[in-house]
């Protein structure tokens, strides 16, 4: 899966869970700011994400995640280790 096919997936995720227009959704988006999640939403997206793409997301990661494109970073870089 190339980063813009991730991009793509990653906010057709953020836009059903957040019920955020997906063209409201950016690589430059702050989810909190932005997009209205809060933190409950941030852990609700943390576990979808793990369960869309088969990979394992550390707390310590999921502290890092603030915007879109360190979701997309992040999973395109998990996705190369498998």
């Amino acid at each position: 899966m190339d980063r813009e096919e991730l991009f793509k997936k990653v906010a057709e995720i953020i836009s059903e869970k957040l019920n955020v227009p997906i063209e409201d959704i950016d690589e430059d988006s702050h989810l909190i700011e932005d997009l209205g999640a809060d933190s409950l939403d941030a852990f609700d997206l943390v576990m979808v994400f793990e369960d869309e793409f088969g990979v394992k997301i550390e707390d310590e990661e999921v502290e890092k995640i603030l915007t879109v494109r360190n979701i997309v970073d992040l999973l395109s870089k998990k996705l190369k280790e498998e």
